[in-house]
């Protein structure tokens, strides 16, 4: 059977169990039509890049299953149909990764920014000079007509 990863995105104002509730039904539903649910895991709430469905955060919710193609589609249906669900994501995977996800490993495990040591002076920057000095930036000159301003 092929391999997915499904991440959802649940309303805020749900509760912490609420919202892993929820990520149960979603593999209820996929066991009930002949897949199974390998893995899954609640990540929180999380804040957003943008605003969906006027609200700014989210419980997120990841899954990693086995299931047959028409499974994944009636669960996806299912989850748009969903009044708590806002987003939807499923990817079909080769195989699954060992562990923990990586939104679930500590920064000090993930290691993705390395080791900054001590900066130094930041020599690339070159000189910058005082900068104290901008004014009120009347040095820039007419800056031709910008279409949102009135004219007097």
């Amino acid at each position: 059977m092929p391999l997915y990863e499904h991440v959802l995105i649940a309303r805020q104002d749900l509760s912490n169990a609420q919202a892993e509730g929820l990520i149960e039904h979603f593999g209820t539903v996929l066991a009930d039509n002949g897949g199974k649910v390998v893995e899954t895991e609640y990540w929180g709430v999380k804040t957003m890049a943008y605003k969906i469905n006027k609200n700014r955060k989210g419980h997120y919710g990841f899954m990693k299953t086995e299931a047959p193609a028409p499974a994944v589609q009636e669960m996806e249906r299912l989850m748009r149909l969903h009044d708590d669900v806002m987003r939807v994501l499923t990817i079909k995977v080769d195989a699954h990764e060992d562990g923990p996800s990586v939104q679930m490993q500590k920064r000090d495990e993930r290691g993705d920014r390395g080791d900054r040591g001590d900066r130094g002076d930041r020599g690339d920057r070159g000189d910058r000079g005082d900068r104290g000095d901008r004014g009120d930036r009347g040095d820039r000159g007419d800056r031709g007509d910008r279409g949102d301003r009135r004219r007097s």
